[in-house]
């Protein structure tokens, strides 16, 4: 070392010795070649480190309603399922790229006829009280679920399922019939029977417990501020270190409520948080830049027009539902209704449905040319303009004798800004067609209480969530079409009803993609309803928020099935010392 600075000493006192003009340059040269090698240092650094997650952060979300059921068991609104999806784990978790993996599960066998799944609890899988997770809670969990005093939305997945306890760490379901979802109902929430089965089943649901519950999800309840008035005006979430999946990289989530839109948007516009989900479309564009960005993705939903043959006769000759479905500017209803946040399905099936199997098409119409098509279509079948421009036909009854028929009917639906917008398109889009159509709208409630359940409608304008092969049997087999099923469309086909009854027992996924494909086909022979849009789920996201999947949402809950991978603060490490899992 002393060597080393004698040479620089003796170096220096030869530099002094340079003419001003060159001692300058020589000084120059210096500062490049030292600026050059910091340069070539950091594209080094660059080239062989990468970028990875540590734990830190916060994210502030906002959520319209409030939460009074954080239980898998009972949570029904948005606000319940949010609070859930962060706070319990299931026996298994499903994906985004919608497989049904092991969560608390370590692993499960299924036997060769169908009817038995034998599941194995983790060693490691505990509760956020350190407890572990046995058998006990599982069997707890599903026998509470199905009992009918409790009015559980999650009973009928546990209908006709017997539940048994092997040993500590290993339960089994024994189903009557094979069921090709099963796998599906066990991703709900596991409760720790330990702190809930003193409680009566009068009691359970108005236990403290449903609002600052323990479960084994990613996060942990820490804080729960409340209003003078007792409700909850937000909760604050830390990560468990012990999630099976490995502890979770955001260090606290708060989620604040609010009663509306409105309201929530002017808290993210103030800051108050930075991130909010399933916004409207209209909206979505103020929140484009700045802190924060839009992630979306199609949810499984299918809106279209149901016909009521029962109520509108005019239903029964195929070419009026031909030219409506020809007519209907769905490109038009995505741009102006949906602010371009949703796809046009021609199908009872969303995009991507079915093991990631595309059936419905997403054709682009030409307006123009569809409207002519419909037209002759409608002059072919017999239907020509009466003195009003109203289209009418001459109709034979079975005694042959003959009365006109008038081309008008009524389109009932909801009184959400959408459905109304969309239904006033749908009825200017007819009117070009000699259609007189009349829209009626009602709040949601009164809707179907007072139009869906006793069928009270010529067509509906509504939509269908489908997110298992199991509820497309509801929305279209024969035995739905009264009250309580939903099959608004009031369709029967003997040939789709067996089809149906196949998709649930069939598990080889190539074999449910072919009956998926044939069930289909056969809905859109028969033409029972024209299938319009899938809208998006819009979430505004802080803009340093990283690794955010949506893909396969049913719910909006869904976007925390990967929470744990989300993060917001970095390191960089040099590629040979990173960890490989």
């Amino acid at each position: 070392m002393k060597k080393f600075i004698a040479f620089l000493g003796r170096l220096n006192d030869i530099i002094r010795t340079f003419p001003k003009k060159e001692y300058w340059g020589f000084l120059g040269l210096v500062a490049v070649a030292g600026l050059s090698v910091l340069v070539i240092a950091v594209k080094v650094n660059n080239l062989v480190s990468l970028e990875t997650p540590v734990v830190g952060g916060q994210i502030t979300e906002g959520i319209i309603g409030t939460p009074r059921f954080i239980n898998p068991i009972l949570a029904i609104s948005d606000a319940d399922r949010d609070l859930t999806a962060l706070v319990y784990s299931g026996l298994m978790r499903k994906t985004p790229d919608g497989q049904i993996t092991p969560d608390l599960a370590e692993r499960y066998e299924i036997s060769d006829d169908g009817l038995s799944y034998t599941f194995f609890i983790r060693k490691e899988a505990v509760f956020h009280d350190h407890k572990p997770v046995t058998a006990d809670d599982i069997i707890f969990t599903i026998t509470t679920a199905q009992n009918t005093m409790l009015k559980s939305p999650r009973k009928t997945n546990w209908e006709g399922v017997e539940v048994e306890k092997l040993d500590e760490r290993t339960v089994k379901f024994t189903l009557k019939q094979p069921y090709a979802s099963f796998l599906e109902n066990t991703v709900m929430g596991i409760l720790p029977a330990y702190k809930w089965k003193e409680l009566s089943i009068d009691e359970f649901s108005f236990s403290d417990l449903n609002t600052n519950g323990i479960g084994s999800g990613p996060y942990r309840i820490k804080k729960i501020s409340k209003k003078s008035s007792g409700i909850p005006a937000y909760y604050e979430l830390e990560p468990f270190k012990q999630f099976v999946f490995g502890k979770p990289h955001i260090k606290e989530i708060i989620i604040y409520f609010y009663p509306n839109e409105k309201e929530l948007l002017a808290a993210l516009d103030r800051g108050d948080i930075n991130q909010a989900p399933a916004i409207s479309p209209e909206n979505a564009a103020d929140f484009k830049n700045g802190s924060h960005r839009i992630s979306s993705a199609v949810l499984p939903r299918v809106f279209g027009l149901f016909f009521n043959q029962s109520q509108a006769s005019v239903f029964t000759d195929k070419s009026v539902i031909k030219a409506i479905d020809l007519a209907v500017d769905k490109n038009r209803i995505i741009k102006e209704v949906l602010s371009g946040y949703g796809v046009s399905v021609n199908g009872p099936l969303p995009i991507g449905f079915g093991e990631s199997v595309v059936l419905s098409g997403t054709e682009n119409t030409v307006p123009e040319t569809a409207v002519d098509e419909a037209k002759e279509v409608l002059n072919k079948a017999g239907w020509k303009p009466g003195k009003d421009g109203i289209l009418e036909k001459q109709i034979k009854d079975t005694k042959g004798k003959k009365s006109t028929t008038r081309l008008q009917f009524s389109i009932s639906t909801g009184d959400t800004p959408e459905l109304q917008k969309t239904a006033e398109i749908i009825k200017e889009n007819l009117l070009a067609l000699g259609m007189a159509i009349e829209i009626k709208t009602f709040e949601l409630g009164t809707l179907n209480q007072e139009v869906i359940y006793p069928r009270e409608y010529d067509a509906l304008l509504f939509g269908q969530i489908i997110g298992q092969g199991t509820d497309l049997f509801v929305f279209w087999h024969s035995s739905q079409r009264n009250a309580p099923g939903l099959n608004i469309a009031m369709y029967t086909s003997s040939k789709t009803d067996k089809i149906l009854e196949e998709i649930i027992k069939t598990t080889d996924p190539e074999l449910r993609r072919q009956k998926y494909r044939a069930f289909e086909e056969e809905v859109r022979k028969d033409a029972p309803a024209v299938f319009i849009y899938s809208p998006e789920f819009i979430y505004v996201v802080s803009k340093n928020l990283k690794g955010l999947n949506l893909n396969n949402l049913t719910l909006p809950s869904d976007r925390f099935l990967e929470i744990h991978k989300w993060y917001v603060e970095t390191e960089k490490i040099w590629k040979i010392f990173q960890k490989n899992d």
